[in-house]
């Protein structure tokens, strides 16, 4: 079957509870509907991540769909997943660009010139899993490791949103709304709105923003006027890499978590399928890194695999790939509407901070689940060292100097977390040793 070739499926089989796999599909329409649903799921993530680091969020959009062609194309249509901005990037970017949290990054360039070279570690290692398998990764990064990576990556991040993004009490009360806003959305609300919890929780605490500033008066009042002197197309604002050995080296490093995402993403695909991921695992590290150096070549952020739309297929249970294929030329099309980037930079810089909060927080909860999962046993000293060193390296930001170089933060977090557990785990090694010479 060709790589644009699906088995058409009627709805029937969806209401007599069967599922729709990668290789089948919906009638286009159906399908059409699924793609806007999964670009809706992205879309709050996707943007955000670019806010925060100084981007431009509308060449995000754009990028984010043309990451998802690339990825589509090298993985033969097979793996269905959608590729957005990854936040893994924003705390080594912050500290490559010295960005402070508010406006365009002037230093964009050094960025990507660091995240062209992470994503094509990226996809030297998806060769590298081609030709040897994935046992590797998993014995360098079991899930003591990946869960206090992924949990630091949240907690690193929260002094953003709580320091930078709220200047005075009206702004910080406006926070606390928009996330108890996203809270309510999570609890009280079912289906698709409720997969959407944060862009629903998002648009509210906007238009509560906007009934105290711009009618009662109370803060900062929203201004529109950019929004409504935009056009409705135009070609996005591009960026050129800057390379330099200082940023690479402080950003390479996060393909480790990058890897760690993907890895977990394609093993949740496949339980849910019933399908053998596995067999792809190389061609989608390769897919992920080739759409992150397209993407940073022009000046958009690194990509990811996105949870938030395994989540949809999980409470869809449509698996197809042809639904990622619209959703990334829906994606596309998005980037080429000024208008549509004129209004994400409308929205409140404190509702931004409410809701980065929520998803920083949801980050570190993340990290947490995969200890869960996997049954982490935290009775072994080894893996609680591991994790409580990890967790506090990370959101201490704890710095080491080599000459000129300095590694703080997630990358001694990462390293640390991978060094420390191959050295604890020596003992255990060395008695498996002795127990197979007995």
């Amino acid at each position: 079957m060709g790589i644009f070739q699906w088995q058409e499926r009627s709805a029937a089989t969806l209401q007599a509870g069967g599922v729709i796999g990668p290789d089948e599909r919906l009638p286009w329409p159906q399908t059409g509907l699924m793609g806007v649903q999964h670009v809706i799921a992205m879309f709050g993530s996707t943007v955000l991540a670019p806010i925060l680091m100084g981007f431009d969020p509308n060449l995000a959009v754009f990028m984010s769909g043309i990451g998802t062609l690339i990825f589509f194309i090298i993985t033969g249509g097979k793996v269905p997943s959608y590729l957005g901005s990854s936040f893994a990037f924003i705390s080594v970017v912050g500290a490559v660009t010295g960005y402070s949290g508010q406006g365009a990054n002037p230093n964009i360039g050094l960025a990507l010139g660091g995240i062209i070279a992470c994503g094509l570690v990226y996809m030297l290692v998806g060769f590298l899993v081609q030709i040897i398998g994935t046992r590797w990764i998993e014995r360098m990064m079991p899930p003591v490791v990946t869960g206090a990576v992924v949990a630091v990556i949240g907690l690193n991040l929260a002094s953003i949103p709580v320091k930078n993004m709220a200047s005075n009490n009206f702004e910080a009360w406006m926070q606390a709304l928009t996330f108890v806003s996203v809270g309510l959305v999570a609890v009280f609300t079912r289906g698709m709105v409720q997969r959407l919890l944060i862009l629903v929780g998002l648009i509210v605490a906007s238009l509560l923003y906007g009934l105290f500033t711009n009618v009662l008066g109370w803060g900062k009042p929203v201004d529109l006027s950019g929004v409504i002197n935009a056009a409705w197309f135009g070609v996005p604002h591009f960026h050129a890499p800057v390379f330099t050995a200082h940023a690479m080296v402080l950003i390479v490093p996060v393909v480790i978590i990058l890897v760690a995402e993907n890895l977990g993403h394609i093993k949740a695909v496949t339980a849910m399928t019933g399908k053998d991921m596995d067999q792809y695992m190389g061609r989608a590290f390769i897919g992920d890194g080739v759409a992150t150096m397209v993407s940073a070549s022009v000046g958009g952020t690194g990509v990811t695999t996105y949870s938030e739309n395994i989540g949809v297929m999980a409470a869809t249970r449509i698996y197809s790939t042809a639904v990622f294929f619209v959703a990334a030329l829906l994606a596309v099309l998005l980037g080429f509407s000024p208008k549509f980037g004129a209004l994400i930079q409308a929205i409140p810089l404190p509702v931004m901070g409410g809701v980065s909060i929520v998803v920083f927080g949801l980050i570190a909860i993340a990290g947490a689940k995969i200890w869960v999962d996997n049954k982490v046993d935290f009775s072994q000293n080894k893996n609680i060292i591991v994790a409580a060193i990890t967790l506090i390296l990370g959101t201490g930001n704890f710095t080491l100097l080599f000459g000129e170089f300095k590694l703080e933060g997630i990358g001694t977090a990462t390293f640390g977390a991978i060094i420390l557990y191959a050295l604890l785990n020596l003992r255990e090694r060395s008695d498996e040793t002795q127990e197979t010479r007995k």
